[in-house]
């Protein structure tokens, strides 16, 4: 007889965000849901600064859409000798040790920053083979990024700057070879160099134990439109990257939801933004 069930993927996402980024989260979580229709999330938030009736709101959104949230409480006092840096809080430790607060049982998560769209299937970047690596990650490849970054946190050896907005985590390696004590000692030494502290400590300290996926596919940088396409010969023009990429990044400081945000892909962000306050 033939089998008429379709197997079902099931996906961990990890995010992990403040009150001020619900609503880009739940955009974000609007367009996975949407693209991805016939998966399974489970998501897991690590969070300190979030109130309780937000917590509920999230939990009821993610509810409505068939899945479920797994909400993790990192006390105030956990990171409280931990250093920070400028407006770069303690949050920004949660996804680079995410690996100590989530439950032993899970060998792997996704985790997504809030100012993405999800716009095509996740499964194939999820199932990716990670063999001995800590992290999945893409590198913006312009060679300005590229070098400044190299030059700023010399003399850590790095070949590749890695974007830390979709990191695809081997947690079960993480739990063996990352330690919290190397970094909270890497941010203390090198405090005057750290523009972006979670994303320099990665790849400071962990670049080569990155595996590289492509940018075009799984962390486009939304800015960067022309760029891509002159680079391509017109080939990641806006149909292929409508039909092809799986995320659509937000970098910057710039955000599409803000009020004079004014980039390429606004009007399709916007679109998702209604569907997620409908």
């Amino acid at each position: 007889m033939k089998n008429i069930y379709k197997e079902v993927t099931i996906v961990n996402i990890l995010v992990t965000v403040d009150s001020n980024y619900i609503l880009p989260l739940k955009v974000m979580l609007k367009s996975l849901f949407l693209n991805n229709a016939e998966d399974e999330f489970t998501i897991y938030l690590i969070y300190s600064r979030i109130k309780e009736d937000e917590l509920a709101d999230l939990n009821t959104y993610i509810k409505q859409h068939g899945r479920q949230l797994k909400a993790i409480k990192i006390a105030d006092d956990y990171f409280e000798d931990a250093p920070t840096l400028m407006h770069y809080t303690k949050e920004m430790y949660y996804r680079l040790l995410a690996f100590k607060f989530l439950p032993e049982e899970l060998d792997k998560i996704l985790y997504l920053d809030p100012d993405i769209l999800v716009i095509n299937k996740i499964d194939g970047l999820y199932h990716l083979d990670l063999e001995d690596y800590l992290f999945a990650a893409a590198y913006h490849n312009k060679i300005s990024v590229r070098e400044i970054n190299r030059f700023r946190l010399s003399p850590y050896e790095i070949d590749k700057y890695y974007n830390s907005g979709v990191l695809l985590m081997n947690l079960k390696l993480q739990r063996n070879l990352m330690n919290e004590n190397e970094i909270f000692d890497f941010v203390r030494k090198h405090k005057s160099k750290l523009i972006m502290p979670d994303q320099d400590i990665l790849n400071a300290l962990y670049s080569k134990k990155i595996k590289s996926i492509d940018e075009i596919l799984y962390n486009y940088d939304a800015r960067f439109y022309n760029y891509y396409k002159i680079l391509s010969s017109g080939e990641y023009d806006m149909d292929y990257v409508i039909y092809h990429t799986v995320i659509l990044h937000f970098c910057g400081k710039k955000k599409p939801w803000q009020k004079k945000y004014s980039g390429k892909f606004h009007s399709l962000y916007k679109h998702y933004e209604k569907l997620a306050l409908s």
